[in-house]
Formats: C-alpha cells, structure tokens, sequence
C-alpha cells in the first residue's frame, strides 16, 4: 500500500459517508498538499490554463482541451486525458466555480470513466498561503456518488491529484 506522505507532508485525508443523503453511496474525501509555489500561481493553472497541465506531468495527465466556453469561466466545458491506475482514461468537466480571491476552481464530472462508477463527481480545489513562511497548501475536496455499494471510494484518484499537485509545484517553482 502506498503512503499519503510527499515531500515530508502528511495530506488529511477524510472519508465521510452519508453526509449529503442517508446513503452510504455518497463520500467525501479531502487531502491538503503542501507546495511552494505560491496560491495564485497554482489556482492560475486550473482556472485559467487547465491545458499547460500536461507539460508538468505528462505521464499522469496528457491534455485538458476547450470543449466549450472560454478557459477561466464558470460553465465552460473541458476534456481530459490522463492515466489513472496504469490505465489510459477521458473526463469531460463543466466549471462550476472560479473564485480567484479565494483561489478557488470546482469541476463537474459530466463524462467519461468516472461515470462507469459514479453518480456524480465534483472536484474542488482551494490554494491557500501557508499560515507560517512561505508557500501555499492546496486543499482538494472530491465530493461523490457511487452508483452501487460494490465501488470502492476513490482514493487512489486523491492520490493521483496530490501527485499532480506536487509535479505542477516543481514546474512552477523550477526557475526560483
């Protein structure tokens, strides 16, 4: 089993079932991702340049293309390609939420292969600056519904987003 440590940072990780319904088809797991770069630059690459993604991880995310919409708005519609679990996967996403004062994005899963296993899926991520020094944490929020009780929680999906997370920091603090 792997660990949830990167880079001597524990992540909070958080499985709550029941909390929207009384079924326990419905979870929410949070992880918190230490990084250096600071909260603006990191909320920039989800809200305004989701397809620069893949040039930071390129053997975990291959692209995020417009869809519909303008890249940075709320209802625009973006594609991604990534490998999850060694298999190649597509996500299309609606953009629910961008708050840059709070430096905040929030994806609905509308297709793909999440939708095999899942009802719905939204992803919710918030850069904050770390309360001492330098740097930020990035808190992703993965918020679901599982389409029978035999689907395992995601959290090998809260894994790879931490990963992501730590990969988009070395790119964007490489020059510092």
């Amino acid at each position: 089993m792997s660990s949830l440590n990167i880079n001597q940072t524990t992540p909070v990780l958080n499985i709550v079932g029941e909390t929207m319904t009384s079924s326990a088809l419905t979870g929410k797991l949070e992880a918190d991702v230490e990084i250096k770069a600071s909260p603006e630059q990191f909320h920039e690459m989800f809200a305004h340049k989701p397809h620069h993604v893949h040039h930071t991880c390129y053997d975990k995310i291959q692209g995020c293309d417009l869809h519909e919409g303008e890249w940075g708005k709320v209802g625009t519609i973006v594609h991604w390609s990534y490998v999850h679990d060694g298999k190649a996967k597509k996500a299309k996403e609606v953009v629910e939420a961008v708050d840059p004062d709070k430096n905040l994005v929030t994806f609905r899963v509308i297709e793909g292969d999440l939708m095999e296993e899942y009802k719905s899926f939204v992803i919710t991520i918030q850069v904050s600056p770390k309360s001492e020094g330098s740097g930020s944490v990035v808190h992703w929020t993965l918020e679901y519904e599982k389409l029978h009780g035999g689907i395992e929680h995601p959290e090998t999906l809260l894994q790879f987003v931490q990963d992501v997370s730590k990969d988009i920091d070395g790119h964007l603090t490489q020059a510092s």
